[in-house]
């Protein structure tokens, strides 16, 4: 089983996937797989998977607009942490209260230094370089 799917997902929650070989351990496991198979299928895959779509699409163009495609893999957990943040508001009635709830975000959630950012797997903290 894909290891994303047992650290990212609850067990008993279903998941819902198109036919790709690498989920079918979800049938064996504590969740409920249901699948979309696209090929044969009369219908277009943003019409099988509506939602899939939406998210990427959605990530696509703001990785292209804010980022300019210049996303990192080494950084892309705080990245999509970010588009997530935004995502979840993007259909907002409230636009003034946005600076609100990133302040409320950033007093729940534990800061991120940039020490851990570059040296996210270091147990200990990496000693300076040069002089002291």
């Amino acid at each position: 089983m894909p290891a994303f799917v047992r650290v990212s997902v609850e067990a008993g929650s279903a998941v819902h996937t198109n036919g790709w070989l690498g989920y079918l351990p979800l049938k064996t496991s504590e969740y409920k797989h249901e699948v979309t198979y696209l090929k044969g299928n009369t219908k277009t895959a943003p019409e099988l998977l509506s939602r899939v779509h939406l998210v990427i699409s959605h990530l696509k163009w703001w990785m292209m607009g804010s980022h300019h495609g210049a996303i990192s893999h080494k950084h892309l957990n705080f990245y999509l942490d970010e588009f997530t943040f935004h995502f979840n508001r993007r259909r907002s009635k409230s636009r003034d209260k946005f600076f609100f709830r990133l302040a409320q975000q950033a007093v729940a959630v534990d800061p991120v230094t940039l020490d851990q950012m570059i040296h996210p797997d270091a147990t200990e903290k990496p000693q300076p370089v040069g002089p002291a």
